[in-house]
């Protein structure tokens, strides 16, 4: 990340993130702000001022907050195309360029259908904002996609560069490995990732950011080419077949979250 940029993740309602990244002047943009009044308070703590609001889908704990927020300072928002996000906003779709004035900040908008149908991510200055679409150690639920879609939008995020800091929704890490452990028992990338969130846990502490890099070697839906991931699923299933099946087995597993 950009060293004149600060990263703020803004815990909301049970379990979301709402990403706050400032300037040195304290201009800042807040990302799915499914709730006002924590962002209220970490922008007065900081003594930052809001610029844009980026929204990555329509979700009502991803969105919730904005009304309020604009009735603060009516800034710039910018979202997918989806006429369920209820207030004026600008679209953004595939590919396409997001110029944030005041901070000066680009991101590129990725479409990754999959959990809704119209889902972006955002990335740029080393950070990427994905939504419910990518978490740690995890993805989110196909609500309105299949899942020939979501694995390509998760393929799509993983071709990113590694040194992203991956900027999900929630916080589901610790519930997340715990279902991975089982899928892929022998992975140490993911012993020592669910060491270190269970210890971050326990102090109050975020387990995000995490790094592309980091998704790769642990999180099995980006793995499901991997042998050992392969060999928790019969033979000859293709890769869309195995992934769906790894998402329907997380579904129902006893941690499960998302």
């Amino acid at each position: 990340m950009q060293a004149n940029l600060r990263l703020l993740p803004v815990a909301a309602l049970a379990d979301n993130y709402i990403w706050l990244v400032a300037d040195a002047s304290g201009s800042a943009i807040a990302v799915d702000p499914g709730e006002a009044a924590p962002v209220r308070a970490a922008l007065q703590r900081e003594g930052w001022r809001l610029g844009a609001i980026l929204l990555t889908h329509h979700h009502a704990d991803h969105v919730g907050g904005v009304p309020e927020l604009l009735a603060d300072a009516p800034v710039p928002v910018h979202a997918p195309v989806d006429a369920r996000i209820p207030f004026p906003h600008g679209t953004v779709t595939d590919r396409d360029r997001v110029h944030i004035a005041d901070p000066s900040l680009t991101f590129e908008a990725l479409a990754v259908p999959g959990h809704t149908s119209s889902h972006v991510a955002y990335h740029g200055h080393g950070l990427l904002f994905c939504g419910d679409t990518l978490f740690s150690v995890g993805c989110g639920r196909m609500f309105e996609g299949t899942a020939e879609q979501m694995l390509a939008s998760l393929d799509r995020l993983a071709s990113l560069p590694p040194e992203l800091l991956v900027c999900c929704g929630h916080e589901y890490t610790v519930a997340n490995c715990a279902f991975a452990h089982e899928i892929e028992p022998n992975n140490a990338a993911l012993q020592a990732r669910s060491a270190a969130a269970a210890e971050l846990r326990a102090r109050g502490r975020s387990t995000l950011p995490s790094t592309l890099a980091e998704e790769r070697a642990c999180n099995p839906f980006l793995r499901v080419d991997a042998p050992a991931i392969a060999s928790a699923f019969p033979a000859g299933m293709d890769r869309v077949a195995r992934f769906a099946a790894l998402r329907a087995r997380k579904d129902h597993h006893r941690a499960a979250t998302a």
